[in-house]
């Protein structure tokens, strides 16, 4: 197959699952609610989720370098379809059947997610993109999708009912299974993962990333972001428009505004992020990304200034998880590419739910406005402040920009 469309193939694979993902966060919280009409049993699906990806992104690596990361895309990507097909059957199974089905869902879409973007790498080598464009336009589609696909599944609910909408999203993870098993051939790495323990090679992919300064400081700013965009969506902008425009549709505005932002900043540094200093732009897209947004919802009640320094900061954050993508790739070994992916994943969504405790406790000890202010200065130091300090000397220094694009 054409190199090119061999990538486009694996990164059209990779967004088709996000969409069933993101199908899925509508329609197993909806189906919980039509079955038990319980919020905190929709809670509790929402958690038994998330935590085993975030384990699985981790501690599953060593036994997909073993196994290969494309038969394990392939293995798991055809058993997450599995599980969600029997997820539409789980209210006759039970509430508790519906909870470990969900976290094997969650477990499996961790480590597939984890091994598709180790492949990303090689393919995009063989097709001659540079691998800052390629993460740079891929954030922007997966961005594009989380609007897409929550839309597209309270849509389904609508038109097919909650279980028909399920398996259609149990369908969307066969497809890719087919297009990676058919379509995808990726080389043999030319310095494999070594054979060795289960243990010796988790230890390994946390003792690189340990040894690595840079890398480690980025993904400590990423999870610092997470967990203030986190707080600002569960918290802080839907009080702020409850108290100042008194319209849910406001919530939606703010964020339809910032996303919109982001995919313009996505097809902008697309197109000029190999001719930029990356450090410099990881910095300013961390500095601009949250603290503006934060001390503008304290300081004014005018929608139109939120709005604006809302879009700009959207704009701002297009720069970040390209640059860390990049980075991830061009500077960890190919040997232990999966598992220091894996754990960097992991590293990074960390701060998200702890985002969510950490924004009501702010309101509740300051009220909005303190809060808000006192978090703004927070942020900047967690996100922007390990990066000021001075580089090792062991650190490699960050690629050159490139200023033309490979044939």
């Amino acid at each position: 197959m054409n190199p090119r469309r061999e990538l486009y193939t694996l990164v059209g694979a990779d967004l088709l699952s996000n969409l069933g993902t993101r199908i899925s966060v509508v329609t197993i919280p909806w189906l919980v609610l039509e079955t038990t009409g319980s919020p905190t049993r929709m809670g509790l699906v929402a958690a038994a989720e998330t935590l085993p990806y975030m384990l699985s992104s981790a501690l599953a690596t060593p036994w997909a370098d073993r196994f290969g990361v494309r038969r394990t895309a392939v293995t798991v990507d055809a058993a997450s379809a599995a599980a969600m097909a029997v997820v539409a059957l789980a209210p006759w199974l039970g509430f508790g059947a519906l909870v470990a089905l969900v976290a094997v869902a969650g477990g499996l879409r961790g480590i597939g997610d984890r091994v598709k973007h180790v492949m990303f790498k090689p393919a995009a080598e063989r097709a001659g993109v540079p691998l800052i464009r390629l993460t740079s336009a891929y954030d922007g589609l997966v961005r594009g999708l989380m609007l897409f696909g929550a839309v597209l599944g309270g849509l389904l609910i609508d038109w097919v009912g909650v279980t028909r909408a399920i398996w259609i999203d149990s369908a969307t993870f066969v497809v890719c299974a087919l297009l990676i098993g058919l379509l995808v051939r990726p080389p043999a790495p030319a310095n494999p993962a070594p054979r060795e323990s289960y243990l010796r090679a988790l230890r390994g992919g946390f003792g690189y990333l340990r040894s690595d300064r840079t890398l480690l400081t980025m993904l400590v700013a990423v999870s610092a972001t997470n967990m203030f965009a986190t707080a600002s969506v569960a918290v802080w902008i839907p009080l702020w428009v409850s108290r100042v425009l008194g319209d849910p549709a406001g919530f939606g505005l703010v964020l339809g505004v910032f996303s919109g932002g982001a995919l313009l900043g996505n097809l902008l540094f697309t197109v000029a992020g190999p001719r930029l200093p990356r450090r410099a732009m990881f910095a300013l897209g961390l500095a601009l990304s949250g603290a503006p947004r934060l001390v503008t919802l304290a300081l004014t009640d005018r929608l139109a200034v939120v709005l604006t320094v809302t879009f700009v900061s959207g704009i701002a954050i297009a720069t970040v998880n390209p640059l860390l993508g990049a980075a991830l790739y061009e500077r960890v070994p190919e040997s232990l590419q999966t598992r220091v992916l894996g754990i960097s994943g992991s590293v990074a969504f960390v701060g998200m739910p702890v985002g969510a405790l950490v924004g009501g406790w702010s309101v509740a000890a300051l009220g909005l406005s303190p809060a808000l202010l006192v978090m703004a200065v927070t942020c900047l130091v967690l996100t922007v402040g390990p990066l000021l300090l001075p580089r090792s000397r062991a650190d490699q220094p960050e690629p050159e920009p490139t200023v033309s694009t490979p044939a």
